[in-house]
């Protein structure tokens, strides 16, 4: 890896309370749901919400020195949510919207689904097993030299902080929770300094589909040695070929 050239780079690494985010609403089937706000969770800690509530108040990240621990399936000491979104019918789009995230922090946008095979208000979360439906990551390369290029997060800030995640049409209808995760990449150049954001909600999916995918417990998603989580964004110059991070991509 090159070292850093830049005072710069050091700068956009800093931790900047912020920067950070969390989904506020999700819009499924034309209803609008409220997600869960960690900033106000200790004076508000069931806020009727589908968003799994968490316990980031600061609003901060798992890092990925933490990625065997719980808290990257859905967040910081996340609890199921005892709300379900409205049945969405498998192959409709979700969309959703993240609160700002402070220019620094580039990196990927993933999404999976876990089947609950029951009751996602009182799933164990560790036994959850996760499956990709869709990922973005570099968009472009930058100048380098300390200067990173375009990745998912720049595109969900040019966007407004609205984000879309389509359901599989193939999907097996069931009660699911539905991560969206966002890895910022501005500290990654050190081993365990990547920032995973990752947010939960229950879903009901309807349909006529029959496949259920094969998945992967939250604990076993990452690890912080994987090439696309200890990673160096500044160096765009040697034109490197990021490798997302994470099971494969499920396609029916």
């Amino acid at each position: 890896m090159l070292a850093l050239s830049t005072l710069g780079v050091f700068i956009a690494g800093a931790s900047i309370a912020s920067a950070h985010g969390w989904i506020d609403y999700w819009l499924i089937q034309g209803q609008n749901y409220t997600g869960f706000n960690p900033t106000i969770a200790p004076w508000s800690p069931d806020q009727g919400t589908i968003s799994w509530p968490a316990w980031n108040d600061d609003t901060g990240p798992v890092y990925s020195s933490n990625l065997s621990s719980p808290d990257i399936v859905c967040q910081i000491n996340a609890t199921n949510s005892n709300k379900y979104a409205t049945p969405i019918a498998a192959g409709s789009t979700i969309q959703l919207h993240w609160t700002t995230f402070h220019e620094s922090h580039h990196g990927p946008i993933f999404s999976y689904l876990a089947a609950c095979n029951g009751d996602c208000t009182t799933t164990d979360k560790t036994k959850l097993e996760w499956f990709k439906i869709a990922e973005l990551g570099q968009i472009s390369y930058g100048a380098g030299a300390g200067s990173p290029g375009v990745w998912a997060t720049d595109q969900l800030r040019a966007a407004g902080g609205t984000w879309s995640v389509t359901i599989p049409a193939s999907i097996k209808a069931g009660n699911y929770v539905l991560r969206n995760e966002i890895l910022a990449l501005h500290s990654a150049y050190d081993v365990g300094g990547a920032q995973f954001y990752p947010q939960c909600a229950n879903i009901k999916i309807n349909g006529s589909g029959t496949a259920t995918p094969s998945g992967v417990v939250g604990t076993s998603l990452y690890n912080e040695n994987d090439p696309g989580v200890h990673y160096n964004i500044y160096n765009d110059e040697s034109e490197p070929v990021y490798q997302m991070p994470g099971p494969p991509l499920y396609t029916a």
